[in-house]
């Protein structure tokens, strides 16, 4: 197995420098199941941040992106499942992804609530916002 950093991943999928992009291809054309290229969870949400902020995706574009790359038998996603169900939840508006991440991780550690002071986290289910006075 091999590790990918996120900017292998967006030459591939964006494309925009074209000798980085032939590289990153290249070198996932390579991979095989027996020989897969790891994907950290940090990796996935800065993938996410990268596509939103930098390249304009819209969220179902990046949902799609996910359950695409998850499903690929050469690359191995740590804790795919919350990537996926992130993923989901993302495309659905709201929180970002980072923070539905964050929340599956919470879950995940048998946390019974996530507190936060964004908004729109805290409207997610096993969030709250916490207040001035606290929980």
């Amino acid at each position: 197995m091999i590790a990918l950093d996120t900017n292998v991943l967006v030459r591939y999928l964006v494309d925009d420098d074209p000798q980085q992009a032939e590289a990153a291809r290249a070198l996932l054309t390579d991979l095989t199941p027996e020989r897969p290229g790891f994907v950290c969870r940090e990796v996935a949400v800065e993938l996410a941040w990268v596509l939103d902020r930098a390249y304009g995706f819209s969220r179902d574009q990046i949902a799609t992106v996910f359950e695409e790359l998850v499903a690929t038998a050469e690359l191995r996603f740590e804790e795919a499942d919350d990537v996926v169900r992130a993923a989901l939840r993302y495309r659905q508006g709201g929180a970002g992804f980072s923070d539905q991440m964050i929340l599956a991780a919470a879950r995940r550690s048998g946390a019974e609530v996530l507190y936060t002071f964004d908004r729109q986290t805290a409207q997610l289910e096993d969030a709250a916002l916490l207040g001035k006075a606290g929980p």
